[in-house]
């Protein structure tokens, strides 16, 4: 079977605006006719805000407060202007401005949830107050205003909302000429009205006129740009949610990788010595009452075995306690110690060779342990697997720009075995160095016989360009 492993590097929103604007006051404004408008409530987003969430509880609350606030200064206002004879003598009654007071400012507690229809009530009170003189004519612009605005801010429906808006300022101009030219009229027949291009009448008109302008185009621009705000502010917090998510996953990623390495790490420490003192164990048993001395060298090897192991255990505890010093290989195991792996094996009763074939290289840490981890696990699986009388053999070939090591061994292949935890981990090693892995049977010859009959496991690591080699030039 022949395994290529792949290179491993390894709503509720709250887009205020509660500070609203208040605009000057104007002398001769219209109020249009619109259309019924409810507020979207904001869909899901990917990476773009494509609506502004609907308003929250609180800034309801807020609308409500604005609204009652708005009418009391209204209704102070509206008894202020009457006492001053704000239009002279064609002033209304004071009693007008109760229900001017309660047009102009009441709709806005719904301003956000029906935008349209709250500017359309608020700007048709405000012409009728107008037109009959009623004595309040500064709470209401400033009404007038936030409904407006209100429009540009809150309105899903772009469309609608530039229509909307369009249609109120188009009206409010047409009404403001035909009063401009009635005025003009009214004051001909003066004869205190001085005549020219830039007479006191034409001056105070045109002041009117720019007055109007900015009212509403301050209202129109001032809206879109806190709509575009919000949405901004909708993904600058989807966006740290998603940092948030993908740090938390990272995190629990990082623990589980850990554990796989770990795990990896007690399977490769406990498989080898465990089972080469087990094995050991049994022989120095079997040859005990015939030959103690040799009984007693195999004790011995599973005393070193042991203390080995011991050892290993403690490295990786170590590197359990402190995770930030050589977090990437929790073994101080290098290249050089194969062959001290090899006179382990052979004493284990399966004997072993190890060749080295051309000069060796620097390499970081990580691939010498994986390498080492690998060549530990093929030896002992031939141990296990391979028979009584397998033999084994290890090659370490440095090339120019790879270095490849291979294990073979000599004893029989279960045929339909299936890949274990040895073979996993394996896997796991070559793709954290970006190394190609084979393992399987012994290739066959040219003329159909297998020269060295049993089981190989081959590992090539690409030395150039390979992201581990960084800690070696550093």
């Amino acid at each position: 079977m022949s395994t290529r492993v792949p290179r491993s590097a390894q709503g509720d929103p709250s887009p205020d605006t509660r500070s609203e604007p208040v605009a000057p006051g104007l002398s001769s404004e219209s109020a249009p006719s619109g259309s019924r408008e409810k507020a979207q409530p904001a869909p899901a987003r990917a990476s773009l805000s494509p609506a502004r969430a609907a308003p929250t509880q609180r800034e309801l609350r807020q609308d409500y407060l604005l609204a009652a606030a708005l009418f009391v200064a209204a209704m102070i206002s509206g008894a202020l202007s009457s006492i001053t004879q704000f239009y002279g003598e064609q002033t209304a009654d004071l009693v007008w401005v109760l229900p001017l007071a309660m047009g102009t400012t009441l709709p806005l507690a719904v301003r956000r949830r029906l935008p349209i229809t709250a500017a359309v009530v608020v700007c048709a009170s405000y012409f009728c107050g107008v037109t009959l003189y009623v004595p309040e004519a500064f709470v209401s612009n400033v009404s007038m205003f936030i409904a407006i605005y209100t429009i540009g801010a809150w309105m899903n429906d772009r469309r609608r909302a530039v229509v909307g808006r369009v249609i109120m300022m188009v009206a409010m101009m047409v009404w403001l000429l035909i009063s401009t030219y009635f005025a003009i009229g009214n004051a001909a027949d003066e004869a205190d009205v001085v005549a020219g291009a830039m007479s006191p009448l034409v001056a105070y008109m045109l002041i009117q006129w720019l007055i109007n302008v900015a009212y509403f185009g301050g209202a129109y621009y001032m809206g879109d740009h806190a709509y575009r705000a919000a949405l901004n502010r909708q993904d600058l917090r989807r966006l740290a949610e998603q940092l948030e998510e993908e740090r938390e996953l990272s995190a629990s990623q990082a623990v589980a990788l850990d554990r796989v390495r770990i795990a990896r790490e007690l399977h490769d420490v406990v498989g080898h010595h465990v089972s080469a003192m087990g094995v050991q164990a049994g022989a120095a048993r079997t040859i005990m009452a015939t030959n103690p001395d040799a009984a007693g060298d195999v004790l011995r090897e599973v005393e070193q075995g042991a203390r080995t192991a011991i050892d290993e255990l403690h490295h990786l505890l170590d590197t359990l306690r402190d995770p930030g010093e050589n977090h990437e290989s929790p073994s101080a195991l290098k290249l050089q110690d194969l062959d001290q792996l090899v006179r382990q094996v052979t004493a284990a009763g399966t004997p072993t060779t190890f060749t080295v074939i051309g000069d060796a290289v620097p390499l970081p840490p990580l691939i010498e342990t994986n390498l080492y981890r690998i060549a530990q696990e093929a030896l002992t699986n031939a141990r296990r697997h391979a028979g009584p009388d397998a033999r084994a053999d290890i090659r370490l070939r440095y090339r120019r720009d790879t270095v490849e090591l291979e294990v073979t061994n000599t004893g029989r292949v279960r045929a339909g075995a299936r890949p274990g935890v040895g073979q996993l981990g394996m896997r796991e090693r070559a793709t954290s160095i970006g190394g190609v892995l084979h393992f399987g049977h012994r290739e066959a010859g040219s003329d159909g016989s297998v020269e060295r009959p049993g089981y190989l496991v081959r590992i090539s690591v690409p030395l150039r360009e390979n992201p581990t080699l960084e800690e070696v030039d550093a």
